[in-house]
């Protein structure tokens, strides 16, 4: 029964693992809380071969790319002299990119940014600015989360395997 509910644990983490990294990209998807819960049924089904000093780190990370991911789009997006209206494109083109993937995840914030600085404001070289910083800020976030995740599922894979490595070996003998 123990064996039954490891191997369910161990499918779990890959699934939560593969969809973090998704995650990462599209929005809609928590990518690095997955990714970190993948690492957390890691030390769980396969003890030993996370430590805690590893689960502390890591959760430090999810935590601050996390917040990052919200505070950067907005912090860039004023830094340009943005509106609240540029951030509210960015964001609704972020989602309507959604459907266009992947060029739409791309270009979405960025057409978003700039419709919604141009409908507040008429000034052209502004809101090319604006949905630049913006465009910037998702690349930018994209980036620290799919690194974190990919870490993380890292960690992840190389315990089940060692895990089971070590299995094999004394059943082996």
């Amino acid at each position: 029964m123990i064996e039954v509910l490891i191997i369910i644990l161990i499918l779990l983490g890959i699934v939560a693992a593969l969809v973090g990294i998704i995650g990462a990209i599209v929005p809609a998807i928590p990518g690095p809380p997955l990714s970190y819960a993948s690492l957390l049924i890691a030390a769980a089904a396969a003890p030993g071969y996370i430590s805690l000093e590893l689960l502390i780190v890591m959760l430090l990370v999810t935590v601050i790319v996390t917040v990052l991911d919200y505070v950067a789009p907005i912090w860039l997006t004023k830094l340009g002299g943005g509106s609240k209206a540029a951030i509210w494109g960015s964001t609704i083109g972020v989602f309507a990119g959604l459907f266009f993937m992947p060029i739409g995840l791309i270009v979405g914030p960025l057409v978003g940014a700039f419709i919604g600085e141009i409908i507040h404001e008429s000034n052209l070289g502004k809101a090319v600015k604006v949905a630049f910083l913006s465009f910037v800020a998702f690349l930018l976030t994209t980036g620290l989360k799919l690194v974190a995740s990919l870490i993380m599922t890292f960690y992840t894979f190389s315990a089940f395997y060692q895990h089971f490595y070590g299995l094999a070996g004394t059943l082996l003998q």
